[in-house]
């Protein structure tokens, strides 16, 4: 890995763009230390935030840090991954956005010009949020105040997007997924610190004894993230011969890949989303009250949120699945090229043998996320890490691994094309 990396380097247009990525991801973590202009009082605003175990802890893990010292950098680039999303899924139901999409790259870039205006309409929604919704964090705000904040946080929010674009463009691997990468690593020398702190509080003995069982265990754990995320079903799939004029087309054999987490670390986030809107409405209510009393009973950590966690991670796997992957249309367009799987007949038959096995390889995807999505509250239970400050979740471990290994895998494209060895072999 060390050689591929020194040949990467090595090559001038390869190494302009890992530089270009590099400098761009410099900006952008500099970026979250500027705050955002309004009368703050930060022992407000971290009271009003709490520690992490509502929804604003989620949003500030996928903002590195940023909603935390509120900066104009906040709201990351949610707002763009939020529209991404509805235009996905509008598309799915839309005729006229399903023919764009199938026009190839004229239609494509319409869509993506249709993303970027959501990302504006919903980054000044959620910037208006945040402003009314962390008003008890500010002094005396004013009108202007409010404008101020809604349109810092809207320029922050858009100015990500076409970095993360430019990224995409003039760099290497998908932008904003890079940014959102490039947050979550930046948080865990200080989760390392904290780590560190605790296991040095309890004497030199448990504490060696703890690091190397933390790190033993880690190393697992990414690897079996690692493994599961690279994991697939290959469906054999046969192409019949064609006469196209006086030439012959087709044959030969292929497979078809399914992966086995399909849905990928969306299913964490729509459930993790929904579960702490509770505690962050049970901060805006009086100590004494029993609305919030109520709320607190699904705070991160309690039997009600864990099973209901649980629940809606496997009902979110496997709607998300039967979102991103239609057997039918699978079906239908392997019929039309003149594919079909050996054994089973063309069309209905195999749509069906599709959706049974996609039922299957979910199961096994939804079970991963599951204990992936839980463990901080695993480990918990273990007496040697109890108490131990373990901030990062299955959420932060599925986008750091999945992203890492689609850098990786560019990288190695890049190099293969010039005849070099990459990392993966």
């Amino acid at each position: 890995m060390l050689e591929a990396i020194k040949t990467a380097f090595k090559l001038p247009d390869l190494r302009r763009k890992i530089i270009w990525t590099l400098v761009l991801l410099g900006i952008f973590r500099l970026g979250v230390h500027i705050p955002a202009p309004g009368p703050w009082d930060a022992g407000k605003l971290a009271n009003l935030l709490g520690g992490g175990g509502n929804l604003f802890g989620l949003l500030d893990l996928m903002a590195g840090g940023a909603l935390r010292k509120m900066s104009v950098f906040a709201m990351s680039v949610n707002p763009y991954i939020t529209s991404s999303i509805i235009v996905q899924l509008l598309t799915m139901v839309i005729p006229a956005l399903q023919q764009m999409q199938k026009e190839g790259g004229e239609g494509r870039r319409i869509i993506s010009q249709y993303v970027r205006y959501g990302t504006v309409v919903l980054s000044i929604i959620q910037g208006a949020a945040y402003a009314f919704g962390l008003q008890g964090a500010m002094s005396n705000p004013t009108a202007w105040d409010f404008v101020l904040i809604i349109m810092s946080l809207t320029a922050g929010s858009v100015f990500l997007m076409w970095l993360g674009e430019v990224i995409s463009e003039k760099g290497i691997g998908n932008g904003i997924s890079l940014l959102i990468f490039a947050g979550i690593v930046a948080q865990l020398i200080p989760s390392a610190i904290g780590v560190s702190k605790t296991l040095g509080s309890r004497g030199l003995g448990v504490s060696f004894l703890s690091v190397i069982i933390f790190g033993i265990l880690a190393i697992a754990i990414v690897a079996g993230v690692v493994f599961v995320t690279q994991g697939e079903r290959k469906i054999p799939v046969q192409y019949a011969k064609r006469m196209v004029g006086r030439k012959m087309y087709g044959g030969g054999s292929t497979y078809l890949p399914m992966r086995v987490n399909q849905a990928g670390v969306i299913p964490i986030i729509f459930a993790s989303s929904i579960l702490m809107f509770g505690p962050t409405l049970a901060g805006f209510f009086p100590e004494k009250n029993t609305f919030r009393d109520i709320l607190m009973w699904f705070s991160p950590g309690s039997w009600a949120y864990l099973v209901l966690y649980a629940l809606f991670i496997f009902i979110f796997t496997y709607f998300y699945t039967a979102v991103t992957f239609n057997p039918v249309e699978v079906s239908d367009n392997m019929k039309k090229y003149g594919g079909f799987i050996p054994g089973i007949r063309p069309g209905k038959p195999t749509a069906e043998y599709l959706d049974r096995v996609l039922t299957r390889i979910t199961l096994a995807g939804a079970l991963f996320l599951t204990v992936v999505s839980l463990l901080p509250y695993l480990l918990g239970v273990v007496p040697w890490f109890r108490g131990i400050p373990i901030s990062l979740g299955g959420t932060s471990i599925l986008i750091a691994v999945g992203v890492a290994i689609d850098t990786m895998k560019q990288i190695e494209a890049q190099l293969l094309m010039r005849q070099y060895e990459g990392f993966l072999k």
